[in-house]
């Protein structure tokens, strides 16, 4: 089995270098002749469709968007539309946030039983600014996340700034892990948040980093805006 498994890592390695070698065309590949272009990019569709028929495989995975860039939950909200728009049920479950109702909810409503939104904190730890309260909302989200986890009926859970409940020892990592591990086949869970530990990232299945390069916030005093942060 082991042998069998590094013969198929070794035959993709090779597809994904071929690929990688071939290029992406366009006006990457320079001073090359209409005819040769043709002929390279008909062997990169070769090897395409040979890539795609190797790699057949359908599992439920565990997502992971952290980083301090922006864009954690929106990325985690288009798998959501995804999902929807395949006619698949989803849940989210909003960790920390909740002190507002962001427009998420507001436009998600349209679809009705086929998805359940719940923000269950009471806002950032400098809004609430009661601890106890924070660890007591946020166990009470984890338990109804895991209702929805725990049910084949939901194709996909968002636990959105989970990994911030975690980093701020609101929770235990272990148990989330454990948890999400609870899920049926063929089902997948999204967690978002700065600052996810290595042993989180590790049990993952995809994990994307979001990086800062600018923010209107701290360098021009831009206050968060309707239909952009909420």
């Amino acid at each position: 089995m082991i042998d069998k498994m590094s013969k198929e890592g070794s035959r993709l390695d090779k597809l994904d270098k071929r690929a990688e070698w071939i290029g992406m065309g366009g006006n990457l590949i320079p001073n090359i002749t209409e005819k040769k272009y043709r002929e390279r990019m008909k062997k990169r569709k070769e090897v395409q469709v040979q890539r795609l028929k190797e790699r057949n495989k359908e599992k439920g995975l565990i997502i992971i968007n952290t980083g301090q860039g922006k864009g954690k939950t929106t990325a985690a909200l288009g798998m959501v539309l995804r999902a929807l728009g395949h006619d698949h049920k989803v849940a989210i479950i909003q960790f920390i946030k909740g002190g507002w109702e962001p427009g998420e909810s507001l436009a998600l409503k349209i679809f009705g039983d086929k998805i359940k939104f719940h923000a269950c904190g009471e806002g950032f730890t400098w809004e609430t600014q009661d601890r106890n309260k924070d660890i007591n909302l946020v166990k009470s989200s984890w338990r109804t996340a895991l209702s929805y986890i725990k049910d084949p009926n939901y194709k996909l859970t968002i636990l959105d700034e989970i990994i911030v409940a975690i980093k701020l020892g609101y929770i235990d990592e272990d148990e989330i892990i454990n948890g999400i591990n609870l899920r049926p086949e063929f089902t997948h869970v999204v967690l978002t948040g700065r600052g996810a530990s290595k042993k989180l990232t590790d049990s993952a299945d995809l994990v994307t980093e979001m990086k800062l390069i600018h923010h209107p916030f701290r360098e021009q005093g831009v206050k968060a805006q309707e239909g952009i942060e909420y």
